[in-house]
């Protein structure tokens, strides 16, 4: 793939105090919307008697107790564990569109280029409709964790030649893996009885509920993983940017940057979606806007794409969970619906703006 020029709008400077309140706004929706999601719920629980909930784990009395029926209960076996898995996972479906559009040189890029996303499901679906239970509860998350590593194996390994990726056969290959993945769940769709088919399909359209800690706990390390790292090759990435050739010239070893950032796209995505089921178009949008709000560092571009993950999907499972009375609406196919248009309207109005990218 070409390295694409970021246009003029995304290469102007950002001032420091910009950047300084965009950390600030988006550090206090992160704590509001967390707040606010554990509260709602067929059971209503106010925002100081939630506050008052954590404080008092912490070693904090503030006198206010939790006045709802089993509202402490709820509160932590329900409510925090799926706001929590919900930050998390944005965070890392955000990190991962980072790590991609940085290593491809393209603001266009996500994880779904070396198809994560979809060996994911492919993994999950064999799972459901084969019938792996060795694991237990724990067999769709790990086909889908395992199916989007070995996605990613193939296409790697499938695309390097003669030690060296060419970045064009790379994504080619990932076409191509994509394509036998959906096969793959096709295929398995067509063998399924009907509960199978409608468990495939409530999974594609991803969903938070039912999570528990024991999730979370294992999600968390892996994504956290993920953010370590992209923070550890932003400088990298960011000569990276430069060109290949450039790169190389100031010592960046081009192989093994791109090496590292694809083995942390695919645990963390893996990770993201194991539990979930696939959501779309996070890991395309939030970085793309993010970046033109702070420009292209990678050095800021990663904290500020795992806080503004997190506050999208956090909004989008509250919206998820409220839209429709006594009924939750899948939250993958609600950031579809809503990212697709958003992002084309993103794409309209930059080509208008600055000539879109060359």
């Amino acid at each position: 793939m070409t390295q694409v020029q970021l246009p003029p709008v995304e290469r102007r400077r950002h001032s420091a105090g910009g950047v300084t309140m965009l950390f600030l706004v988006l550090a206090l929706a992160l704590v509001v919307l967390l707040v606010v999601s554990a509260g709602t719920g067929q059971l209503a629980i106010p925002a100081n008697e939630v506050l008052s909930s954590v404080l008092r784990r912490i070693g904090i009395e503030t006198g206010v107790p939790v006045t709802a029926p089993n509202g402490e209960i709820a509160l932590w076996n329900v409510r925090f564990p799926r706001v929590v898995l919900v930050a998390v996972v944005g965070a890392g479906l955000a990190v991962g569109g980072v790590l991609m559009q940085g290593v491809f040189g393209n603001p266009l890029a996500d994880p779904s280029v070396v198809g994560v996303s979809s060996g994911a499901a492919a993994g999950a679906v064999l799972v459901i409709v084969l019938g792996w239970q060795a694991l237990g509860e724990w067999g769709i998350a790990t086909g889908a964790f395992v199916g989007g590593l070995v996605a990613t194996i193939i296409a790697y390994t499938t695309a390097r030649s003669a030690g060296r990726t060419e970045v064009v056969t790379l994504v080619l290959t990932g076409i191509a893996v994509n394509a036998v993945a959906g096969a793959i769940v096709a295929f398995m769709s067509f063998l399924g009885d009907t509960a199978a088919r409608e468990q495939i399909v409530f999974w594609q359209l991803g969903s938070f509920n039912g999570t528990r800690w024991a999730q979370v706990w294992v999600a968390l390390p892996l994504i956290v993983l993920g953010i370590v790292g992209a923070l550890v090759v932003a400088r990298q990435l960011d000569l990276l940017a430069l060109g290949e050739r450039s790169a190389r010239h100031v010592g960046v070893d081009v192989e093994s940057l791109r090496l590292v950032v694809i083995v942390l796209v695919a645990v963390t995505t893996s990770a993201a979606v194991a539990f979930c089921g696939i959501i779309g178009f996070v890991g395309l949008v939030v970085p793309h806007v993010v970046r033109m709000l702070v420009g292209p560092g990678h050095r800021v571009l990663v904290p500020a794409s795992v806080l503004a993950g997190s506050v999208v999907l956090l909004a989008a499972d509250l919206a998820a969970r409220t839209l429709v009375p006594y009924a939750e609406l899948p939250i993958g196919m609600l950031t579809a619906l809503i990212g697709g248009p958003f992002f084309f309207w993103l794409l309209r109005s930059t080509r208008n703006r600055s000539g879109g990218w060359s």
